[in-house]
């Protein structure tokens, strides 16, 4: 009588010599059966490229992502912050005396920040309060868009 059996993870070292972890021995010996590259075989019952896809892709690649009906359509304007503009004058404007010209012509100045410098902006659109912002530093936003420029009332 045998007392004690050694493990088949101990037994079985080698090439070809177990079934690899694909169950029938004859899959794992060869090329075959394992997989495309990339997305390739991610059909309805791809689950083997699961773990995959969540590691590359991230967790957002399965299931529906929200509801939005036809007629809702995306904001597609590009914005920038005062903050922005004041953190990076070098970046987006160049000085003249003591003013900074910027021109931002296809964006919409949005009023978060705080703005310590005279600034002279060209923008397509512009919120009241980055607006008000600008010209209580004794700046000005000239507005290219469908207003061609917003007076303060009063």
């Amino acid at each position: 009588m045998k007392t004690k059996k050694r493990k088949k993870s101990s037994r079985m070292h080698g090439r070809g010599m177990g079934s690899n972890g694909r169950g029938f021995r004859k899959k794992g010996k060869g090329k075959g059966h394992r997989g495309g590259k990339g997305m390739a075989g991610t059909g309805k019952r791809a689950d083997q490229k699961k773990t995959l896809v969540q590691k590359l892709y991230g967790h957002e690649y399965f299931g529906k992502q929200g509801i939005t009906s036809r007629g809702t359509r995306r904001d597609k304007r590009k914005k920038i912050n005062l903050r922005d503009i004041s953190n990076n004058l070098n970046k987006y404007g160049k000085k003249s005396g003591d003013k900074w010209e910027i021109n931002l012509s296809e964006y919409k100045i949005l009023g978060e920040g705080e703005v310590t410098h005279k600034l002279v902006i060209k923008a397509k659109e512009a919120s009241q309060s980055a607006i008000e912002k600008v010209e209580n530093a004794g700046g000005s936003i000239i507005l290219s868009g469908k207003k061609e420029k917003i007076e303060k009332e009063g």
